[in-house]
């Protein structure tokens, strides 16, 4: 489960007879261009959160107790779900209060059913649920188009550095007693305004996609966000995940020019894989996008350890 494959010696790089194309009977140029380029797996992904986000407003405007709360607190049908890093936040504070013992029992539901969830899951939450990622993947599309009529320059920071935050909100919390990271949580700020309505703090979402599309793109989902470096860590054990089968690589590279982690696929680099299956790692958000675009299916969805219990 925390084997680094990083660590093990590359492998060698295919040479041409032993590409898909060449097996194929193909020029590259036609076997590249033969699989329609689809959005499905993007498509199916927005449709969920948009679902998800809307489910909470109509649930709110009609009075219904289908999804209660925001993403940062709920209940669905009234079963608590609490999120993970809040949680921790507050168990934080209450450990060095003396109150750790008086948290109650749909506390403790909540948080362990949101962290199984997304333990399985891995970073699914981001790409799958979060509102704020969507708008950051509009703003990427623009970064990019900016980019490539040299209009800006990419400016890119260490993908570790989102521990940092991860470590120094809760410190924040544990000094200050309160959970001060929910005051610029674009999550819980972007689901609350949906569900109760607008407030002066989404000026802070302006300015955060405005950095984004301007100076780094998705600074706050790479880079910052604690919330999405929770389900990092959880990931590592997470069932759900992208397979990548080197044998049908070409070595194109097209799903890390459109990967939202591209860091995570460092392995369809050619001369960089390590073993024939690969698995991308905790950080990887499941959107999907090299799944839709590779020409020869060397990425899938894959749920571990299903193939050999069936």
């Amino acid at each position: 489960m925390f084997n680094n494959p990083k660590k093990k010696p590359p492998l060698k790089a295919k040479g041409i007879e032993d590409m898909p194309h060449t097996k194929a009977g193909l020029e590259y140029k036609v076997w590249h261009e033969a699989k329609p380029k689809t959005n499905k797996w993007r498509n199916i992904r927005w449709i969920v959160l948009i679902s998800i986000n809307v489910l909470f407003v109509v649930s709110y405007l009609l009075g219904l107790s289908i999804l209660e709360g925001s993403l940062s607190g709920s209940r669905a049908l009234g079963f608590y779900l609490m999120d993970t890093y809040n949680s921790l936040q507050v168990m934080l504070i209450s450990i060095f209060d003396g109150h750790f013992w008086a948290l109650t029992m749909n506390f403790w539901i909540g948080f362990f059913t949101i962290l199984i969830l997304y333990t399985i899951g891995g970073r699914t939450y981001c790409s799958w649920v979060c509102p704020y990622h969507f708008l950051a993947e509009l703003g990427e599309k623009l970064h990019n188009y900016l980019v490539k009529k040299k209009k800006i320059k990419e400016h890119t920071y260490n993908i570790y550095l989102h521990f940092v935050f991860w470590v120094g909100f809760l410190l924040i919390a544990l000094f200050t007693k309160n959970i001060v990271f929910e005051d610029i949580n674009p999550i819980g700020i972007i689901s609350r305004s949906l569900i109760y309505g607008p407030s002066l703090s989404l000026l802070w979402i302006f300015v955060l996609l405005l950095f984004e599309i301007t100076y780094s793109k998705r600074f706050w989902c790479r880079y910052a966000c604690p919330v999405g470096a929770t389900w990092a860590i959880t990931g590592k054990a997470a069932l759900v995940d992208i397979q990548f089968d080197l044998d049908k690589c070409a070595y194109c590279r097209d799903c890390q020019d459109v990967c939202l982690v591209p860091h995570e696929l460092w392995f369809v680099e050619k001369g960089k894989a390590t073993q024939e299956i690969h698995y991308t790692g905790s950080d990887c958000t499941r959107c999907g996008l090299c799944v839709d675009i590779c020409s020869g299916d060397a990425l899938k969805f894959k749920i571990k350890g299903v193939d050999k219990i069936l």
